[in-house]
């Protein structure tokens, strides 16, 4: 096989992660033949209309029969399932692969069923919209953005570095870490900050004292940001607090213990103390932006109406 190139590559689930794949694997010619998944029959028909893949399969051996990689776009908490069900056909030497935010609960619910045959290297790209479903995928969304991948060390190194140039392909960075470490950085990067996003969002609902119409009519940036973030796919997002919910809990009450801190400064009206805070944040968000993560475009670098935020 050419480095990260592979002539038959299969898709188990076609949303937002797996459509965009299909799309960019076809723009850096990195697979000669896409073979597309869905357990719902319009969501493949779907993908099949909008010309997404080569073949499509209602049944999960069918789909992974002969590919020389497997990669699940599915929500973390059926994982185990799947490598279950597609273990018996995997082809020898085939890479498996999974795009989920958690790493650690996959790795524990898939390891037990895949054949010593297949080389199984978890995945995470760092990148993704509060849209889902087949229409969503665009070939750009890994361009950039990081896909970090949690191999074991006994892991076929030749299988995980055809996996990260398949990935440099489709646009991406690419880092390795351990599956633990990965769940800590996602935690305070991506699932604490979601969770905040749905609280936020709740408590604006459930306010008596200010209507919806209100909520809506003055969303300034901040809240209206909110709203983007808690738009993404409830499926997806219960399975990952369920699934990482050591590190998230972890984060959360030291997130906790900071918020008191804010509450005391405010209180007492430190305002010395809130401008430091405040500059070695706006330090952070520069950094972002210099790391190419961000622009600093006004409204976030999106377009009113856009679908670029990152998430996931």
């Amino acid at each position: 096989m050419a480095e990260g190139h592979f002539p038959r590559l299969a898709l188990i689930g076609i949303g937002l992660i797996g459509s965009s794949i299909a799309l960019a694997a076809r723009r850096a010619g990195a697979t000669d033949h896409i073979a597309i998944h869905s357990r719902t029959p319009e969501t493949l028909h779907r993908a099949e209309n909008l010309g997404l893949g080569d073949s499509y399969h209602a049944d999960l051996a069918d789909a992974v029969r002969d590919a020389d990689c497997v990669i699940l776009c599915v929500p973390v908490g059926i994982s185990g399932a799947i490598a279950k069900a597609i273990a018996d056909t995997l082809k020898p030497g085939a890479i498996v692969t999974d795009v989920g935010s958690v790493k650690a609960s996959v790795v524990a619910q898939m390891t037990p069923h895949l054949p010593a045959t297949a080389h199984f290297v978890p995945g995470h790209p760092v990148a993704g919209t509060e849209n889902s479903g087949p229409d969503a995928g665009f070939a750009e969304l890994f361009d950039n953005r990081w896909c970090i991948l949690t191999p074991f060390p006994e892991t076929d190194a030749g299988a995980v570095a055809q996996l990260a140039a398949f990935w440099r392909r489709l646009g991406a960075y690419v880092e390795s870490m351990t599956p633990e470490h990965h769940d800590l950085v996602l935690a305070i990067t991506s699932h604490v900050p979601h969770l905040i996003a749905y609280n936020i969002v709740g408590t604006a609902a459930d306010l008596e004292t200010v209507s919806q119409s209100e909520v809506m009519k003055f969303s300034a940036g901040g809240f209206r940001d909110f709203t983007r973030i808690a738009a993404s796919d409830p499926t997806m997002w219960r399975d990952i607090f369920l699934h990482n919910r050591e590190a998230v809990l972890e984060m959360l009450a030291r997130f906790s213990e900071d918020l008191s801190a804010l509450q005391r400064l405010i209180r007492y009206g430190e305002g010395d103390k809130l401008f430091d805070l405040f500059t070695r944040t706006r330090a952070i968000r520069n950094g972002i932006i210099e790391a190419g993560q961000e622009t600093a475009a006004a409204d976030f670098g999106r377009p009113h109406g856009g679908d670029e935020d990152q998430g996931g």
